[in-house]
């Protein structure tokens, strides 16, 4: 099975620096441009696609991405610039060991969308 997330944006050139430029993530797709009504972005196993072009019901999606250590992962994208300033939300300020047995950060875009970072604790 293979999943690839679409995310709705108000703004494509921002949500491309957003994912580019703190998340790691590359545009894929060599046809897209930050005019584009559709970019495919991935990022070593993972793909994602962001959208002006759907409904408004779109705003706020959520996915979960596995990874082996959220706490250095967190650490990199701080030192780019994540706003952790989420109040209310431990989650978005920084790893957080989840009563369900995974250490999480969240992520979460101007336009609502949510990549939750986690690994299992062991």
């Amino acid at each position: 099975m293979h999943f690839i997330p679409l995310f709705k944006v108000r703004d494509m050139q921002t949500a491309i620096r957003h994912y580019t430029e703190v998340l790691d993530f590359r545009m894929t797709w060599p046809e897209d441009t930050p005019e584009s009504p559709v970019v495919d972005l991935g990022h070593e196993q993972m793909e994602l696609q962001i959208t002006t072009h759907e409904s408004e019901r779109l705003f706020g999606s959520v996915v979960y991405v596995y990874v082996p250590d959220v706490d250095s992962l967190f650490a990199k994208y701080k030192s780019r610039g994540l706003n952790t300033d989420k109040p209310g939300s431990p989650v978005h300020q920084g790893p957080t060991d989840q009563t369900w047995g995974r250490r999480e950060f969240y992520v979460t875009d101007a336009d609502g969308n949510t990549l939750r970072f986690c690994q299992n604790i062991s």
